[in-house]
């Protein structure tokens, strides 16, 4: 009788384990079947976009609502906010935090001709989180 109820414990502990091997972790979602995604489903899986501060010289843009900044490195980014009035530190030095976006190549190119009009290339956009102004006058 202890032989079969050792048998019967073992058989239970092997299934246990083997059933929780197979099921899948609760902590991590499933990884997305890649091989079904169309090239905009894959771009929309990019992980998050980067935070990123750059101090400059906040300029006024082309069009309404426009503004850029020009970093130490001498990029240029476009920058846009819904939450940050940079309107009223146009001329300031400041430093700006935000989430970087780089163009892609197709926006690159329908932007392009502008930009070199302008004959300044922009790095990419900053959607401006935070402003912080260093000074009322830009350096040069």
């Amino acid at each position: 009788m202890k032989k079969l109820s050792l048998v019967c414990f073992a058989c239970t502990l092997l299934v246990s384990l083997v059933v929780l091997g197979q099921s899948p972790k609760q902590d991590a979602p499933p990884a997305p079947d890649t091989s079904k995604m169309s090239a905009q489903e894959k771009q929309a899986e990019k992980p998050a976009k980067e935070t990123k501060t750059v101090t400059g010289c906040l300029q006024k843009g082309d069009k309404p609502g426009e503004f850029s900044i020009t970093d130490k490195d001498g990029k240029v980014w476009g920058l846009h906010s819904k939450s940050v009035k940079l309107e009223q530190h146009v001329g300031h030095q400041v430093t700006v935090t935000g989430t970087a976006h780089h163009e892609t190549k197709a926006e690159e190119k329908a932007e392009g001709q502008v930009e070199k009009a302008a004959s300044k290339e922009e790095y990419g956009d900053l959607r401006v989180t935070d402003l912080k102004m260093v000074s009322e006058t830009c350096t040069k």
